[in-house]
């Protein structure tokens, strides 16, 4: 056959660069600090109440299509006990969708909300699933980089680069923050730039906050609760990264009606329902006490200054995020420049596997001599990563 099977717009994808690194580290019995998954379990408690789930029949057959409300309900009442300060709340029916993981949610408010042609501006560097999802629905995307900054450990938002990114065919902004892989947490005033911006040029907003809870300085501000953004964001979240059951792959939508109901249209032909059992837990995951919260933040707080401390010792320049657990570091204080080729040698030469930055990026150039770290895992695990690490400086 002439024809390539694969179609153009994911022609340039192929296998994300996730699946090749672990399967490097499995292959060279490596650390994987590339993929990010906890390497335990999240509470006992939701653990226990998914098998109960499980024993009682709930969410064995088809769930409803929205989600079940048990869980819709839980959704709503965790925006109004973490932002309800902000002015921020939503009805479980009409305003909250439950899907397969975040990933999930993204495809669906792309396919639902663009058209072809229509041009999304996105922070690069960012998720691999952004420009995927995109191309899928036929798509523009427009990078906006975040500027690394060595001098203070920093990304920033260069805030006229955003707004000269706006153009007549902008139909969306997709914004990460607590943002991977960077680790930064976007402020008030970028955010409120954002928001302004949007209600300017009349912008959706899609906003990944799967994050939400992984902030270790400054704070965590939901979007659509700036001035005359509810009615035109899309929120997503998910259970994956807060309670550490990333297999569970249960996530949620909320805004508007119009919004949400526009990407359900979508979501009910890509993946119709998912993970039965699993939302039943998840949404007694959700009522948990403020002391969970506190404790998985300061948790993950000192595991990042755990590896932080073992990548500089092994020479790197670490950007020390203020969120996500993901640490970027500068290769270039090694000699080094290419962080594909670092990446590709780093599990035979110090028996530890990461990502490179540049397949975040359009701009390869931008992120080439940066690579990603995962702190998700436990501190012994971490300190020995640190110790293998010193074998770069040796």
């Amino acid at each position: 056959m002439d024809r390539p099977l694969l179609n153009r717009r994911l022609a340039e994808f192929g296998t994300t660069i996730f699946a090749e690194m672990s399967a490097l580290a499995v292959r060279t019995g490596a650390i994987n600090l590339g993929q990010g998954f906890p390497d335990a379990d999240g509470p006992e408690e939701v653990r226990e109440a998914a098998v109960r789930a499980l024993r009682d029949g709930r969410g064995n057959q088809y769930p409803p299509g929205p989600g079940i409300p048990e869980l819709r309900t839980a959704v709503a009442a965790h925006q109004e006990r973490h932002y309800g300060h902000l002015g921020l709340s939503c009805d479980p029916d009409t305003e909250v969708l439950v899907t397969a993981g975040a990933t999930e949610a993204i495809a669906a408010s792309m396919l639902a909300l663009l058209e072809p042609g229509d041009e999304v501006i996105a922070l690069e560097p960012y998720y691999d699933s952004y420009a995927a999802t995109i191309a899928m629905a036929g798509g523009r995307r427009v990078p906006v980089t975040l500027r690394a900054h060595p001098e203070s450990g920093s990304y920033c938002l260069d805030l006229d680069e955003l707004r000269d990114a706006v153009t007549d065919d902008t139909r969306l902004i997709l914004l990460n923050t607590p943002h991977n892989p960077t680790g930064t947490v976007l402020t008030r005033d970028e955010l409120a730039a954002v928001a302004e911006l949007a209600v300017e040029r009349d912008l959706l907003v899609i906003t990944d906050e799967v994050y939400e809870h992984l902030v270790f300085e400054g704070e965590h501000l939901p979007l659509a609760s700036f001035p005359g953004m509810r009615e035109r964001t899309v929120t997503i979240s998910s259970a994956g990264k807060t309670f550490s059951f990333t297999g569970w792959k249960v996530g949620w939508v909320t805004g508007p009606a119009e919004l949400v109901g526009a990407v359900r249209s979508a979501k009910q032909f890509l993946t119709y329902v998912s993970a039965g059992p699993f939302q039943y837990a998840v949404a007694e995951a959700l009522a948990l006490p403020d002391a969970y919260y506190a404790g998985l933040r300061d948790d993950l707080r000192t595991k990042r200054d755990v590896l932080a401390a073992g990548l500089t010792d092994a020479g790197l320049r670490v950007f020390r995020p203020s969120g996500t657990y993901f640490i970027t570091t500068d290769i270039r204080p090694l000699g080094e420049s290419d962080g594909f080729a670092f990446c590709r040698a780093l599990p035979e030469r110090a028996g530890v596997v990461a990502i490179p930055n540049a397949v975040f990026y359009d701009h390869k150039e931008q992120g080439a001599p940066f690579v990603r770290f995962a702190f998700c895992k436990s501190v012994a695990v971490l300190e020995e990563a640190a110790g293998r690490l010193k074998a770069l400086t040796a």
